[in-house]
């Protein structure tokens, strides 16, 4: 009996290890994030561009394309341009070199040519998105923070609703660990993230509840494409660059999908120069 109560206990020890390594990376990570979201400008777009390049980066790895610099190089040079652009405020010739850099990806590429073009697009869209919705110097900051919550209380709140809760598995074949509840628990922590906002007097609580309500879903379906993509090339973690969670894409996934949607949200209703109050004005 004592052996077979130890097996568990040890078992229990890495998870243990694990979650503790996960919050104290994100309590480290986090506040650096923030405060560099607040000061936005060539900071913010600086973080962005680097972890795009990283994004890209690891996605080659990920794919089963080593990371040889005449492949990695054309892309990760595009996004640092375009990274440049976008901090002077060229958004036109942000896109421009975007839509360049796809097609040069794209020709330069030896092998899995459609997987390599894909990454480009999802690492150069993840930083047109995050760097346009904070550029709106009246509602960027907080579209900024209202994305950036929803998707760490979706992610939050599906790991411990799923871990406490258990139940039927959501998609066992690309997630084995995620459950309807934990998706639910997370969907349900995202519409608290809404109502805060609007009791803070900082957007309608309708509009909110229903943006909140989209951009948990996006980036659940975001995380879903990623572990698609991993399952797809057999492979558990994008990298081991941030202690207890993995890498970047393991990191950053929901808000890719989260971020882009809301974007487009905020550029249909705000215009280019106005990603952040499209979104948040209602």
């Amino acid at each position: 009996m004592t052996e077979g109560k130890a097996a568990p206990a040890a078992a229990a020890e890495p998870e243990s290890r694990n979650l503790l390594l996960r919050v104290v990376a994100a309590l480290v990570l986090a506040p650096l994030a923030l405060a560099i979201a607040y000061a936005g400008g060539w900071l913010w777009t600086a973080l962005v561009t680097a972890a795009a390049a990283g994004l890209y980066a690891e996605w080659l790895m990920v794919v089963g394309v080593e990371p040889r610099m005449r492949v990695a190089a054309p892309g990760i040079v595009v996004l640092l341009i375009v990274g440049a652009c976008l901090a002077r405020g060229w958004i036109e010739a942000a896109l421009i070199v975007i839509a360049i850099g796809f097609v040069v990806v794209a020709v330069s590429s030896p092998e899995r040519r459609n997987w390599i073009a894909t990454g480009f697009f999802y690492a150069a869209s993840a930083e047109l998105a995050a760097v346009l919705m904070r550029m709106d110097p009246a509602k960027g900051f907080i579209a900024l923070m209202f994305v950036l919550l929803i998707v760490w209380v979706t992610d939050i709140g599906g790991y411990f609703a799923g871990r406490g809760i258990g139940g039927p598995k959501l998609w066992p074949r690309v997630s084995p660990k995620k459950t309807w509840a934990g998706a639910i628990g997370g969907f349900a922590g995202s519409l608290g993230v809404a109502g805060a906002f609007a009791v803070l007097n900082l957007g309608k609580l309708g509009p909110l509840l229903m943006l909140g309500a989209i951009l948990s879903v996006a980036s659940q379906l975001g995380d879903l494409f990623e572990s698609a993509v991993k399952r797809r090339f057999g492979v558990k973690d994008s990298s081991q660059i941030i202690p207890g969670h993995g890498g970047l894409l393991d990191r950053l996934d929901g808000f890719v999908a989260a971020a882009v949607l809301a974007a487009i949200f905020g550029f249909l209703r705000g215009g280019v120069d106005g990603v952040g109050r499209g979104l948040m004005v209602w």
